[in-house]
């Protein structure tokens, strides 16, 4: 299912099904099957709507955003999770010279069979 975002934010429609994605685990698994182009793409769209973007969620309680500001706010966190990448590691969606990431499982997190 993909949500449909406010108006001010439709540019990062095409994003949604991608991005909006509501645990670390399931965002790092994502920027690891990623593209270098596919991150870029997602960088440059976003950064410039992060300030609407918490500004949004800023009016909800700590841990309680919803509806479509609960997307826009899954994907400001898949931001933070390939900024680095980008700005660091020339868009590589791996750490480099680092252990293997998908080793190390959170323990909240309940691997799918």
């Amino acid at each position: 299912m993909t949500a449909t975002l406010p108006k001010d934010f439709s540019v990062l429609q095409p994003f949604v099904q991608k991005w909006a994605l509501p645990t670390e685990y399931e965002r790092g698994v994502e920027r690891r099957r990623s593209t270098p182009t596919e991150l870029k793409a997602f960088y440059d769209a976003i950064l410039p709507l992060v300030p609407q973007i918490l500004k949004r969620a800023d009016k909800y309680p700590i841990g309680k955003v919803e509806g479509v500001d609960r997307d826009l706010f899954h994907m400001a966190l898949s931001l933070v999770e390939i900024a680095p990448h980008i700005e660091f590691y020339n868009g590589s969606p791996g750490v480099p010279f680092a252990f293997q990431e998908d080793r190390m499982i959170g323990v909240h997190y309940k691997q799918p069979d």
